[in-house]
This record gives structure tokens, sequence and C-alpha cells, in this order.
């Protein structure tokens, strides 16, 4: 094991330099550990595209900053992607309260809107000129059923069973924190509350997204069990994505 610190003999240093040594050796050691250094979290060289952690077997992509919000909203998005279908098979109650967690510029928070006149929409993303953009559409459009939320890496800031539902399109592989995001959106779903998860088929090597980018279905189902939510169903109607359903278990602690 490698020394960090060397006391030495008492004669050679004095009383001061003693103290000072000894005092940082206790923040070493009284140190809160980081989140990373979890037993369930791995570090690795990083990837072209990943960022070097590794959560049960998957390295985490990089994350796609707010230079890329016209990448969101490229017309061809509806061709491809089929958001307004991703919306209906959510078959959501016209008073649903709803998380979009990673919502970017607003592209499924606003459809989702739509879907839940009497109830509300919660678009959550990490990044305020994310926000900002939302933030000047909701005012251009007069939404009054969509409040912005800016979240953690770790902590998506929702209160205990305070939705019905979240919807999550390309963004859960960029999770830094995926175990605590997860974890904090169980605890914010109602019992019986549903997580809808989008991600590009990591099973089908023709999809040309960068591999990082995708996820299979057993991964995410194991990723998702590990918290406590069940696997409902995936629907196979987008031309290159799952459409997987998870649930809050009716009788889960905490909800």
């Amino acid at each position: 094991m490698q020394r960090i610190l060397s006391l030495g003999p008492s004669r050679r240093r004095p009383a001061a330099g003693r103290l000072f040594l000894l005092t940082a050796l206790l923040t070493l050691l009284t140190a809160p550990v980081h989140a990373d250094s979890a037993p369930y979290y791995e570090t690795k060289p990083p990837s072209r595209d990943g960022i070097g952690k590794v959560y049960m077997g998957r390295e985490i992509s990089q994350v796609m900053g707010h230079r890329g919000a016209r990448w969101l909203e490229r017309p061809a998005r509806v061709r491809d992607e089929l958001p307004d279908q991703v919306v209906a098979a959510m078959d959501l109650a016209p008073d649903a309260e709803v998380a979009d967690i990673g919502a970017g510029t607003g592209y499924f928070a606003f459809r989702l809107a739509e879907q839940v006149p009497q109830g509300q929409v919660l678009a959550v993303d990490i990044q305020p000129e994310m926000l900002a953009i939302m933030r000047t559409r909701v005012q251009e459009r007069g939404i009054d059923n969509v409040a912005l939320v800016q979240g953690t890496e770790a902590d998506p800031k929702l209160p205990p069973a305070s939705i019905d539902a979240a919807l999550m399109v390309d963004a859960y592989h960029e999770f830094a924190y995926p175990r605590e995001m997860m974890t904090a959106m169980v605890t914010a779903l109602r019992p019986g509350g549903r997580v809808f998860l989008v991600e590009y088929r990591g099973e089908d090597p023709r999809i040309p997204i960068k591999p990082l980018h995708k996820m299979t279905e057993a991964q995410a189902r194991r990723e998702m069990a590990a918290v406590g939510l069940r696997h409902v169903e995936t629907q196979d109607f987008l031309p290159s994505q799952h459409f997987m359903v998870f649930e809050k278990p009716a009788a889960a602690a905490g909800g």
C-alpha cells in the first residue's frame, strides 16, 4: 500500500509540523466517500464516447449538451421516433402528474402537456441552457401546465409520491448516477406509478447510433429491477427504439 504521509521520528519534526500532518491524516480518514466509489460503480479507461464509469457492466455515455438542441428538434424526428405515438402509448389520465426527465428543449414535454390538460408536466433537466429554451417556448405558447425543474446529476428534485408517470427518451444512458437517479425517481412515483423508458435498441448493430447511446432490453430490465421497478411490457412499434414500461409496486415502501 502506498504511504501518503510519513510522520518520521518525533525528534526530526517541530510540534507544529507534527500537528499539521496529523490533522491532514485525520482529514483524509474522515472525508466522506464520493458516490463514484460506491460498490455498484466501477471505473475503466474511457471509451471514445464514454466517461469511463461502469454500472452493472454498462459504460455510461457522454452527455449531449445544450449545443445539440437543434438535433432534438430535427424535422426527421417525427418520422424516426414517432413522438405522438409514444405519448399516446403512455395512456395517461387527463389529470395525471408526469415528469419528463432529461426534457431538453421540451420536445416531449409539450406533447405530454396536451395529453394531461387537467394535470401537470414536470420538465426536468440539469442544464440551465435547456431550461431557458423551454421557458421561452412555454411563454410563447402560453402553456400553463408545464413546470420547469432543474435537477442534478443524482437527483431529479421531485417530491416523494408526487408523480404518476415518468418518461425518459434517449436520456437514461447518459445519467452519470443512474442508481441514485432511479432511486429518487422510485421515491417520487406514487404506488403503481410507471416509468416509460425509450432507448435505441442495443441488440441491433444496423441502427446507426453510437454503441454507448443504445441499450439492450435485457440491460435496461436489470438496471430497473435493481431499484425495485417491475417490467410490465416492451412494445415494438418504434422503428429503432425500445418502448419499455416499468412499474412501482403498489405496496412499495416509502410510496
